[in-house]
């Protein structure tokens, strides 16, 4: 079996909308897209390139997928051509219900029973990852259908938006795979695996 890996910026109150452009996501009247980019540094950019160089397959929402189709095929070539030459040739597989626009190469549509189909998806590939997409990462992680989920959470508040943990998330305890790094920006990435299990409680004491 491998693993399905989910990729996150977010912000210290747990907003993950849109952190690339102001267009990317503007649904609910979302005011601060590209929120992430000006606070962009080496370390997050190099722990991004790792993860996309080890990726063999990608799952992704209907409105980040139709963001990277319609950028990433011209962009194979100049300073982010290994990122583009990446994604177009991985499996890409689109999660919505409706009608999506398959024409960039290697892409396949899943949603009629997108758990059953999910749960195939880690049989079949090594290192499935989800970018963004944050309304599937949501249902992922309802269902605790997950192996890692990495957080580069950025100095930045917002008070609205949507968060990785929304009000009504599954409760879950998380254990931490590795230390968390720190780059210039403030920025600290955290990678998690699930415990499968839910939330203790108990009394603090002294």
């Amino acid at each position: 079996m491998g693993r399905i890996s989910i990729d996150l910026f977010t912000t210290l109150d747990g907003v993950a909308q849109a952190p690339g452009a102001p267009d990317e996501d503007p649904s609910g009247g979302f005011p601060f897209g590209g929120w992430q980019a000006p606070l962009g540094d080496a370390m997050v950019g190099e722990s991004v390139m790792a993860g996309i160089e080890s990726l063999d397959a990608l799952l992704l929402g209907r409105v980040t997928y139709d963001i990277w189709r319609a950028y990433w095929p011209f962009h194979e070539s100049g300073p982010a051509g290994a990122i583009g030459r990446k994604f177009g040739d991985v499996p890409k597989y689109v999660a919505s219900r409706g009608d999506v626009d398959l024409s960039w190469r290697g892409s396949s549509r899943v949603g009629a029973d997108l758990i059953a189909e999910v749960r195939e998806l880690r049989e079949r590939h090594e290192d499935l990852h989800v970018i963004g997409s944050v309304d599937l990462v949501q249902t992922l992680l309802a269902h605790d259908l997950f192996d890692v989920l990495t957080l580069w959470v950025y100095p930045v508040v917002l008070g609205q938006g949507k968060k990785v943990f929304p009000d009504g998330a599954a409760p879950a305890t998380l254990a931490l795979l590795e230390p968390p790094v720190m780059g210039p920006s403030g920025a600290v990435q955290l990678r998690y695996g699930p415990t499968r299990r839910g939330v203790e409680t108990g009394t603090m004491e002294g």
